[in-house]
């Protein structure tokens, strides 16, 4: 009995680890990128490229999508925009 319920718990966990994995539908589009420039921050690039949203929301949401903190920004620095 213990073997049963050890190989459907595997089964299962198995299961839910095929479907977690993540594929971008046919429709979705490609994250957008951002290179730094000098003087850029978080707030004057969300401020450029997303000008109809709320500015706080969308820094923060840049600033989860690229793991940041409260350092400054590097010139040559990646972003990705949510």
């Amino acid at each position: 009995m213990r073997r049963i319920i050890t190989l459907a718990s595997a089964a299962i966990c198995s299961g839910a680890l095929v479907l977690s994995v993540a594929s971008p539908s046919a429709g979705a589009s490609k994250p957008r990128h951002y290179h730094v420039h000098p003087g850029d921050s978080l707030w004057g690039i969300a401020v450029a490229k997303y000008p109809d949203s709320d500015t706080r929301e969308t820094v923060f949401e840049i600033q989860q999508a690229n793991h940041l903190g409260s350092e400054p920004l590097a010139v040559g620095q990646n972003l990705v925009l949510p």
